[in-house]
């Protein structure tokens, strides 16, 4: 049995546009038409793919076909830039990568357009936590990603990147306004942490809740603010809604000027990976040498 590699596109184009609709609109077919397509590669391969909700989905036999496509594309574009036809591709190549908020947020862009300025690339990120992104690969949603996982996922690579080192830090008003900086022993400290206000990112996120199982504070008792963008996560601990954990590139300047101080106890040092699909692509080959020759220069390394 045979892969039509025009239907196996066509469904990964459904995947990433989300609906029927905009797949027809970015493939100049029809709705009906790109059904079709997706109808008959089912029948042929007797599976269902694609779960037709909004947006759309693949199943686990779609998916195994969607990373198909996507590597197919991959392929092809390194054999077109073998050829020396890159600059007469009408389309660029699309590549799906995973990364965490606060690497997307500091450290991962610089890479990625150095990237883009000597290649014919467009990215199309997806924002997960560290913990979470190497799914994505399992998934076939992204050839690579950057992940807390040091064990390749199946049919993938691996290589370190660094350490993301986070402190926990609030505004001085802040601090003073729940006495966190004038506790007189151990016990006076853990009962202002568990009355002050936290942020956190979301739902899993942990950071907080480890910094407080170390200091001896139990985890769920302080209110949470939950703001779930990076940048604007750093912006409500300097603001002064709750006190964090956050990373040199987002503290240190203002841990210079006292627009933040520490709060103590131990950094949290989270490890970071680069995981991507078993492939000898150059074009992802030069993404991932980007992205490490990037984490030497920004993360800490043991």
């Amino acid at each position: 049995m045979e892969i039509p590699l025009d239907l196996a596109r066509t469904l990964a184009v459904v995947i990433d546009e989300g609906t029927f609709d905009a797949a027809a609109r970015r493939l100049h077919l029809t709705p009906s038409a790109v059904s079709q397509r997706v109808k008959a590669l089912e029948q042929q391969l007797g599976r269902v793919l694609v779960v037709r909700s909004k947006p759309a989905r693949a199943t686990d036999a779609g998916a195994a076909v969607v990373r198909l496509a996507r590597q197919l594309a991959l392929l092809e574009h390194d054999a077109l830039a073998g050829f020396g036809l890159d600059a007469a591709s009408d389309r660029p190549v699309s590549v799906a990568l995973a990364v965490n908020a606060d690497s997307l947020a500091t450290w991962f862009l610089p890479a990625l357009a150095r990237v883009a300025e000597r290649h014919p690339v467009v990215f199309d990120l997806h924002r997960d936590d560290q913990d979470f992104t190497a799914g994505l690969l399992e998934s076939g949603t992204v050839m690579g990603a950057v992940t807390s996982q040091a064990t390749p996922v199946a049919g993938c690579l691996v290589r370190p990147l660094g350490v993301m080192r986070y402190e926990a830090v609030a505004a001085p008003a802040f601090m003073e306004r729940w006495s966190l900086g004038e506790a007189s022993s151990a016990e006076g400290g853990a009962a202002a942490l568990a009355a002050a206000p936290l942020v956190d990112f979301d739902r899993r996120d942990d950071l907080q809740r480890d910094h407080l199982v170390t200091l001896g504070v139990e985890p769920d008792r302080p209110p949470r603010h939950y703001v779930p963008a990076s940048n604007d996560f750093a912006t409500a601990i300097k603001l002064g809604l709750g006190w964090g954990m956050l990373p040199a590139f987002q503290s240190d300047a203002e841990l210079e000027r006292g627009e933040l101080v520490r709060l103590g106890g131990a950094p949290i040092d989270v490890p970071l990976f680069w995981q991507q699909w078993n492939l000898r692509s150059p074009l992802l080959d030069a993404i991932a040498d980007g992205l490490a020759a990037e984490a030497r220069r920004q993360l800490a390394h043991d």
